[in-house]
Formats: C-alpha cells, sequence, structure tokens
C-alpha cells in the first residue's frame, strides 16, 4: 500500500516535456532532468549526483546517490525496461541506495571502500568493459586517484562522460585515504584527454549542483597542470603555472588555477 501511494503521489509531480531538455520530475528529495534523448540526470536534495541512460533493450543508472525513499521506484517511473546499476566509486554519497537493487557493477579496487552490510551481486569491471544497452554502448575507463577503483563511462554516441568523483565537480579531492601518488592522477587526466581528443566534449561530473554545466577538455587540461605542478614540489606562485596555495577547513592544502582546484595532503602526497 504504501508503494502504491508513492508511485500515485510521485507521478502527479511528474511532468512531460516534449523538448529533449527539461525537468521530468522533482519532488522533497531529487529532481530529474533531461540532459538529451533517454538521459537523465537525477540530483539529490543534498547535492549528489546520479544519471540515467536508457537504450532499446535496457537502461543503466550510474551511482545510487545518498539516501532516498524508493529510488528504485523513482527510475521506474522514467523507464519501464531492466536497469543495470554502476557504481563510479565506493564512497557513501555515490552508494547510498544500493540496498534497493539485487546487484551493483563496480571496479575491485574500490571493494575496500564499499559498505561490508551489502547482500547483493557484485560484478567486477574494468577498462574497456562494455554497457550494451541496445542502441546505446557505454565503455568503462579506469580512472584512479580520489579513489583507487574510481571508473568514468564514455558515452561516444553523444559524446558524453559520466565522470563520477574521478575529476571533481570543480574541486577534485585526492587527500581522502588510500591516498595515491600524484602521477596516477596525472595518468588518469592523460587518459581523459585523449578520449577528448577522439571525440568527448562533455564531461557530466558527481556532483553536478556546484558545476552547474559539463565540463570541457580545457577543465582537464587545467587539473593536469595542476598536479604536475605539485609532483614537481612547486607550492607556490612559479612558473609555467600561476598558483595559489591556500589552507582548507579541514587542514589539507587546496591548489587553485583558474578557480579550478585540487585538495591535497601535503604530508602524503608523493
Amino acid at each position: 500500500m504504501k508503494l502504491k501511494m508513492f508511485l500515485i503521489s510521485s507521478i502527479l509531480f511528474l511532468v512531460l516535456i516534449t523538448s529533449a531538455w527539461g525537468q521530468v520530475f522533482k519532488n522533497s528529495e531529487l529532481s530529474i532532468t533531461s540532459i538529451g534523448k533517454n538521459r537523465w540526470i537525477i540530483e539529490t536534495a543534498d547535492n549528489n549526483t546520479m544519471y540515467l541512460i536508457e537504450g532499446t533493450g535496457k537502461a543503466l543508472l550510474i551511482d545510487t546517490g545518498t539516501k532516498c525513499q524508493k529510488l528504485d521506484s523513482v527510475v521506474r517511473l522514467i523507464t519501464k525496461k531492466p536497469v543495470e546499476v554502476v557504481i563510479t566509486h565506493a564512497h557513501s554519497d555515490h552508494t547510498g541506495n544500493i540496498d534497493a537493487f539485487d546487484e551493483i557493477y563496480l571496479h575491485p579496487a574500490d571493494t575496500v571502500l564499499l559498505d561490508k552490510s551489502y547482500q547483493g551481486k557484485l560484478h567486477f569491471i574494468n577498462d574497456g568493459y562494455l554497457f550494451d544497452l541496445g542502441g546505446t554502448i557505454l565503455e568503462v575507463v579506469h580512472t584512479p586517484a580520489h579513489t583507487p577503483g574510481s571508473i568514468v563511462l564514455m558515452d561516444k554516441e553523444v559524446g558524453y562522460c559520466y565522470s563520477g568523483d574521478a575529476f571533481g565537480s570543480g574541486q577534485v579531492w585526492l587527500q581522502l585515504k588510500p591516498v595515491a601518488p600524484m602521477k596516477t592522477y596525472i595518468s588518469s587526466c592523460k587518459k581523459m584527454e585523449k578520449w577528448m581528443e577522439k571525440g568527448i566534449d562533455s564531461i557530466y561530473c558527481g556532483h553536478f549542483v556546484y558545476a552547474k554545466k559539463a565540463f570541457s577538455k580545457d577543465y582537464i587540461t587545467t587539473m593536469s597542470a595542476l598536479a604536475k605542478s605539485l609532483e614537481k614540489g612547486r607550492n607556490s606562485k612559479a612558473e609555467p603555472y600561476p598558483i595559489k596555495v591556500s589552507i582548507g577547513p579541514e587542514n589539507p592544502m587546496i591548489i587553485t588555477l583558474d578557480s579550478i582546484a585540487i585538495v591535497y595532503d601535503p604530508e602524503r602526497i608523493k
């Protein structure tokens, strides 16, 4: 009965649109907005982001956000097709509703961070894994540093990348344990740049509310420049990267270039 009432009340909020872009659903916990044909961004009230991609055969939910009521039922308002769930990384603000799903896909390196209470089936994925949704294929690319198993998903059909927190949402966090060498992040940036040279032009991040837009290749180039500067031990204004360093509230360092930032632990940088 509760589920039935939830669906009825949810449908009252559903707004049908004729254009490819626009909000299609909103309640007190989240909103769903179209970002192109058969592609939606789901944003929670506490500033976390998920994406839903639909093909002719099935759909893919990218991340599960934080706790909100009946995420699986909300997804059903958008698609009736079978839904697979992939986690870009195992931090709790991206896995908050995994219990609503019997199976999830993730990179094996992030199992160390995954909530051990999850009772569903785990499918491990790595570079080159393809989610074939029927007419729409998303390719997995391993981009570690934020977490050991961070992945992004390439949607070559429309030139989109769904990046989780691998490259941040204007500011990438590289101070969280387990801390990766800065060269790991530089390598991930290089990998992303190559994909963008091959046709990926829009990076949709894991906390879209802070960006309010998809990022372009310039964003990754700047992140790479900051990371290279840190690897070389530059921690003040120095050529060729004019950078500004400050101390954050939790005592990591924040290095900034053109309003784009890396948060890092100076005692663990290597």
